[in-house]
């Protein structure tokens, strides 16, 4: 019996339903006592939709399920009689599909959703959550856009966006004399936007990009890529891609023995699993920003230690920050007695994260979290101590500097910025 169906099983509750051209979806009622009356329709419904089954999936998925599960779990504890139902839906990376699913979602009553981590679904969720006034809380979005020129009063990043992740690593970099950047990016809203955030970031302290090129979403060859970052000159080959892109890039790197050349590879966006799929011994040496990362910390292996047991794997930064949203978006629902959009967003707003991700942090302005990141390097094989623990942590990027000031936000929602 696998953990989903153990999760049926205990609570008897699971109900299934399938929407023709769109996906299977699961709806999950965790308590049964009837709601507050001012919660609409005597639920509270929320959505996870990510990448199920396809390129991204590791990093989130059905992880980030289990993580929205545990969440609403402790959540019971606290408030037993708020009834919740979980949906989940795989939106197969197409912004079409993920934006056909979320509108019949909000036209059927779903409160929330989150997760999303792909940034060209996560701008035509924005889009929606706009237009309905419904909350959407992203966890691997990295475009900046979301909570830039295109934000939204109802739309909350809750991990982090390509600023965080390139601004780290190029400072450290260029400082160290790496100052010469070729990029390997994915092919769509979010790679492109990493590339442009990089090249930005590479101007203000001194580095130059010599080049870049785009690949397709799930492609497998990246031999041609490679191969014009070996002969650009660049001291530094920095892949903006994730998840599978990045561990078939990286494989192919040490396949081609470029790790014994000159150039230092980064991985502007990387994940425990991307790591746990690679191995050490292709992964060694990698550089790359986390958001939050299982080992911290008594809290945080406290949590791993309930997730691995119903996943079989360490959660990731992004299934950590769906379990932070969720509890955090409950909370706030609990605290007014109300789902109205508007009310728990200032709910949220006025209270500070009370958990195990990022204790302390508050929305901006922009409607971005604001909390600490960690500059972290893979182990060697043999500084491997114990499963999972792949990461040196080599320094805290604290808040005060991890993000962009808001003074330059381009965000409407910041005032003084142009509506």
């Amino acid at each position: 019996m696998n953990h989903d169906q153990g999760m049926r099983s205990r609570r008897g509750l699971l109900r299934a339903f399938w929407i023709s051209g769109v996906g299977a979806l699961t709806a999950l009622a965790l308590a049964a006592t009837p709601a507050a009356a001012e919660i609409s329709d005597g639920v509270v419904r929320i959505g996870i939709i990510n990448d199920q089954s396809g390129p991204l999936s590791d990093l989130s998925g059905k992880g980030s399920v289990v993580a929205a599960k545990l969440a609403i779990e402790d959540f019971r504890k606290r408030s037993p009689d708020i009834k919740v139902e979980l949906l989940v839906a795989d939106h197969q990376n197409k912004a079409d599909v993920g934006a056909q699913i979320v509108r019949r979602w909000f036209s059927e009553g779903v409160d929330m959703v989150a997760d999303i981590g792909n940034s060209a679904v996560a701008l035509a969720i924005q889009s929606l959550g706009r237009e309905k006034n419904k909350l959407v809380m992203y966890s691997a979005v990295g475009t900046v856009e979301i909570t830039g020129k295109q934000c939204a009063p109802t739309g909350l990043a809750w991990l982090h966006d390509n600023y965080n992740l390139v601004a780290g690593p190029i400072r450290k970099l260029v400082g160290q004399g790496q100052d010469k950047w070729f990029f390997i990016a994915a092919d769509y809203a979010f790679g492109r936007n990493m590339v442009a955030e990089s090249e930005r970031m590479l101007g203000t302290v001194g580095g130059i990009s010599v080049g870049s090129v785009f690949h397709p979403l799930g492609n497998a060859d990246y031999s041609s890529f490679l191969l014009q970052a070996q002969s650009s000159g660049a001291k530094v080959v920095a892949f903006a891609n994730a998840g599978e892109q990045l561990v078939s890039s990286i494989k192919q790197w040490n396949e081609f023995n470029m790790n014994a050349g000159p150039q230092t590879p980064v991985a502007l966006l990387m994940f425990l699993t991307d790591i746990h799929g690679m191995g050490l011994e292709m992964a060694k040496g990698l550089t790359g920003v986390t958001a939050w990362y299982w080992d911290l910390n008594d809290n945080t292996r406290a949590f791993a230690k309930r997730f691995y047991a119903l996943h079989g794997a360490m959660p990731t930064a992004p299934q950590a920050a769906v379990y932070s949203a969720v509890f955090h978006y409950l909370k706030a629902v609990a605290a007014i007695n109300s789902d109205d959009t508007d009310r728990v967003i200032e709910k949220m707003r006025a209270t500070p994260v009370d958990d195990f991700y990022a204790p302390g942090a508050r929305l901006r302005a922009d409607n971005k979290l604001i909390h600490d990141f960690y500059l972290v390097q893979v182990k060697e094989p043999k500084e491997l101590e114990k499963p999972w623990a792949y990461y040196k942590v080599l320094e805290t990027i604290t808040a005060d500097v991890a993000y962009r000031p808001l003074s330059e936000s381009d965000c409407p929602l910041v005032a003084g910025k142009p509506k």
